[in-house]
């Protein structure tokens, strides 16, 4: 089976990354030749996906301009939440309300490349092989920001979570709309979700072997732009 549907958070506030974001919403800043964004959605193209929903809040107007003048091969459509930030989880779950079966779910605040193409791959061959609910991407390599900390346990494909958190996520996941049903919040982190499956041994993790570069603070910002990536 070939996942064909993908949802990106753009909705974040960006307060880390201030003053930039004051007039910029963060998935519009440029690394490189390209955008956050536009990162993200060809990394999700180039894996065949056909439709793309992204939500929005902050600055929603320059991401929906962004889109439309872009012929992208994807149908894109827009999740707005300019009335009321959902957060994490409940941002997915309102976005992908049309959607049937699994997909792929990325937040754009990681540099993304076609590096990650055929990590993506082997993500969707094992959450196939597993049939679990959820899949995360995870990533030892804890980024330039010496301050991160991880956030869960990987080992046999399974997450979990104790004092000793050696993994980080990536911000790419696959899931099933079936990981919502005992969700009865409206506005709800992704967290509360990754929680109950790590309780039921039922949260996948695939370890990336990609370096990880997350763009969450100013100081990452000039950290990043000065690797002086081009692609």
């Amino acid at each position: 089976m070939k996942i064909k549907h993908g949802m990106i958070l753009a909705a974040g506030l960006g307060k880390r990354m201030q003053p930039i974001t004051l007039k910029t919403p963060k998935p519009l800043i440029q690394i490189g030749n390209k955008n956050l964004l536009e990162r993200a959605i060809e990394l999700l193209i180039n894996h065949g996906i056909e439709e793309i929903v992204i939500n929005v809040h902050h600055l929603p107007d320059q991401i929906k301009d962004f889109i439309n003048t872009k012929k992208y091969k994807a149908k894109i459509t827009i999740s707005d939440e300019q009335d009321m930030l959902l957060d994490t989880g409940g941002g997915i779950l309102h976005a992908t309300r049309s959607f049937k079966k699994p997909f792929v779910a990325i937040n754009p605040d990681t540099l993304w490349s076609d590096a990650y193409s055929n990590e993506l791959k082997d993500l969707e061959d094992l959450y196939f092989k597993k049939k679990k609910p959820c899949l995360l991407l995870v990533n030892k390599n804890l980024s330039l920001d010496s301050s991160f900390r991880g956030d869960f346990n990987l080992q046999d494909d399974l997450i979990s979570r104790d004092n000793s958190n050696e993994f980080i996520f990536t911000g790419l996941q696959i899931l099933d709309k079936n990981v919502f049903s005992s969700i009865k919040d409206k506005i709800f982190s992704m967290n509360k979700v990754w929680n109950y499956l790590i309780e039921e041994n039922s949260l996948l993790g695939n370890e990336s072997r990609q370096k990880f570069y997350h763009l969450n603070t100013i100081e990452m910002y000039d950290k990043i732009s000065n690797l002086k990536i081009t692609d």
